[in-house]
């Protein structure tokens, strides 16, 4: 049987063609330890702009989830837009799964490109990605925003009711669905308002494309983002920072943004949307 067309590989394509229109290249880095990083950067890096890094969440690759900021951002950054491992076009065949050697990679694949300041907007997996950076490389590292990254979770909140799920095993099963039910599960508390009513076959097909390779590696990453995870052990950062927060998210409740202001000294504000 002929294979259908699939939508999901159509609009893959589409924002490759909007990120190329935009000004940026597919570029893969092969870091020389098993590791490989595919970043989409500038076609022409400009001196006279800073350096803006966008960094993606759990999903699907980082196109997906900054198409629409990456024009109009052009204008203003060198902006670059890497795909974490085990998303997109990266990989490693080493075994640490934590976001501090996810923030490792990223810089290595930064320094690969000759940047050695830049400012970071991470959007939640990706926010405990950039605060990682924030913490390891501070005088590298100039202003960072954190978009409902809840870095300062602690394992014992999912045991107290914090969140939808009631084990780390329900999350997984959520945010890396394999099934249209699950999906639909995901877009109910990923979106304030969430479409109704998409076919199972569209569904369906976007796990296909999506959400099958790498599975096993990005259920470690996001076991190994709760496990053990205490707030006392959390570094502080120094850069100043935004958060920016989903007033009704269900993912990490507002409560973490709170608790992240809280606990910092440094010139950190909180903004509320309501998405």
């Amino acid at each position: 049987m002929a294979k259908c067309f699939s939508f999901t590989a159509t609009r893959d394509w589409c924002y490759r063609y909007s990120f190329s229109n935009a000004g940026l290249r597919s570029s893969t880095t092969d870091l020389g330890d098993g590791t490989v990083m595919h970043v989409w950067a500038p076609k022409a890096h400009i001196q006279s702009k800073p350096t803006l890094v966008l960094i993606h969440g759990i999903g699907a690759n980082a196109m997906w989830q900054w198409n629409d900021f990456v024009s109009p951002l052009m204008s203003r950054f060198n902006v670059y837009v890497p795909d974490l491992l085990f998303f997109g076009e990266s990989y490693t065949t080493r075994p640490e799964r934590s976001e501090q050697f996810q923030a490792q990679c990223v810089m290595r694949v930064m320094d690969a490109y000759g940047v050695t300041v830049m400012s970071v907007v991470g959007i939640s997996y990706g926010g405990f990605v950039g605060y990682s950076m924030a913490a390891q490389f501070k005088e590298r590292l100039d202003k960072l925003v954190l978009c409902c990254a809840g870095v300062c979770l602690e394992e014992k909140d999912m045991e107290k009711g914090m969140f939808k799920v009631k084990s780390v095993d329900e999350a997984i099963s959520m945010l890396l669905a394999q099934t249209p039910d699950k999906m639909r599960e995901l877009m109910k508390i990923s979106f304030h308002k969430p479409t109704k009513g998409i076919p199972s076959c569209f569904l369906n097909d976007f796990i296909h494309v999506m959400c099958t390779e790498y599975l096993q590696e990005r259920k470690e990453l996001i076991q190994a983002l709760h496990k053990d995870r205490k707030l006392s052990d959390l570094p502080k950062i120094t850069q100043p920072t935004l958060i920016i927060w989903g007033e009704h998210d269900q993912i990490f409740p507002l409560e973490l943004g709170h608790r992240l202001k809280s606990k910092e000294t440094t010139a950190m504000t909180v903004k509320q949307i309501e998405r």
